[in-house]
């Protein structure tokens, strides 16, 4: 039996698109063996005009170090009417590529973890083929998700969360396009979680101190070296292990300082479920992936901050089910944590329930299922091709041999 296709639409634009597209990936595998191939598309890169190709460059400088001007562009795109303008105008402009992506990537189901691309491309499969493969968009952020994520001729939308479905419905798609399943966290995360104190015995942990864990991302961005310099200044009763990710600078940085608790100084790692099911309190930005990590993990969250219009919905999110507390800057971070250690481990291992309760470990394998069941619907008819048949849709049946290009 020949394998379906699947081509995942993503770009490295952070490392969201990627890391869910891979755990969507492996879950199929695991569940389907050898019913599928896969390509990852990097469309920015390889299918858009400049300036369009260095985005995966451009985007972590400009939330980063652009924080109002990226606020104001995320919301003014994501109005009502202004997103119609603004995707008129990307269709102008990334047109070609995406006609020459879709003729070099004929597959059996489509699947866009990126929001900008679902639309464009549909355009292009809708105008250049008589028949279209299924599309399935995957929505990889959390809560304040962009009006672009919104594609109504999609087959599904799997959403996030309710309050991600609630903003599809406001933005035109039909309920029964949609469902809640959760954000796609890879098998391999749910695998590496251990009990507590094997997690602790592996990582060479105290058994017993509370333990802190800071990261800043796999760079390593963010006011990482300032918050855990604000929390030794606490002189705290913890173990405390920051990851330094690729930032080589922090990691010396970090190195130098005369730490007032047991502290370990990780680089860039491959072993997050360990440090998580190890660590009482999680310290970071209020990334999709990461909360969804953690709430998994049990781990409750202290927030340092958040990506203006694009991560606000996912501090609502936490704080609302009362799986963390939002404490921008390094100052709160310290005063949040002193607090909640004073609380002592009943107070912790309540907060653990809280977060625990928000994980939806099985949302992975709900999205393979309906790739799965997607990819079983063979090519679907296009305007094109009704067009010139000059029939009512439905009634023509589709090529045995898959995509007409």
């Amino acid at each position: 039996m020949t394998a379906r296709r699947v081509a995942f639409l993503m770009s490295d634009t952070g490392g969201g698109h990627r890391a869910a597209a891979d755990a969507i990936r492996v879950a199929m595998q695991r569940r389907y063996p050898g019913e599928y191939s896969f390509a990852l598309i990097d469309v920015y890169r390889r299918y858009t005009p400049f300036p369009f190709t260095y985005m995966p460059e451009v985007y972590p400088r400009w939330v980063n170090h652009a924080e109002m001007t990226w606020s104001i562009s995320y919301k003014f795109s994501t109005a009502r009417y202004q997103h119609r303008l603004v995707m008129a105008a990307i269709h102008q402009l990334w047109g070609r590529g995406v006609r020459r992506m879709v003729a070099e990537h004929p597959c059996d189901v489509i699947v866009s973890v990126h929001s900008l691309f679902s639309r464009p491309v549909m355009r292009a499969l809708n105008t250049e083929l008589l028949h279209r493969p299924p599309f399935v968009t995957v929505i990889t952020d959390l809560v304040s998700t962009h009006a672009f994520w919104y594609e109504p001729q999609v087959e599904r939308c799997l959403t996030p969360t309710q309050a991600a479905y609630d903003r599809g419905l406001k933005f035109g798609m039909q309920p029964d396009q949609m469902r809640v399943t959760g954000l796609p966290v890879h098998p391999e995360f749910m695998d590496g979680l251990l009990e507590k104190s094997d997690a602790r015995r592996k990582l060479g942990w105290d058994a017993d101190l509370p333990a802190v864990l800071l990261i800043g991302g796999g760079d390593g961005m963010g006011p990482v070296y300032q918050i855990a310099r604000a929390i030794n200044d606490r002189k705290l009763n913890m173990q405390f292990a920051i990851i330094a990710g690729r930032n080589k600078s922090l990691q010396r940085r970090l190195e130098a300082v005369d730490w007032h608790q047991p502290t370990v100084i990780y680089p860039f790692v491959n072993n997050m479920p360990e440090l998580m099911a190890a660590a009482d309190v999680l310290v970071t930005k209020a990334g999709p992936a990461t909360i969804c990590e953690a709430c998994i993990a049990g781990l409750p969250i202290v927030l340092s901050g958040a990506v203006p219009g694009q991560e606000d919905g996912n501090v609502t999110y936490v704080i609302e089910n009362e799986a963390g507390v939002y404490a921008p800057g390094a100052v709160e971070v310290a005063g949040t944590l002193a607090g909640w250690l004073a609380e002592g481990p009943d107070g912790l291992a309540i907060r653990s329930q809280k977060a625990l309760a928000l994980g939806r470990p099985n949302a992975v394998w709900e999205i393979a299922d309906e790739i799965h069941t997607q990819a079983q619907r063979g090519p679907i008819r296009t305007p094109l091709d009704e067009r010139d048949a000059g029939t009512q849709p439905g009634l023509s049946p589709a090529p045995e041999d898959g995509w007409v290009f």
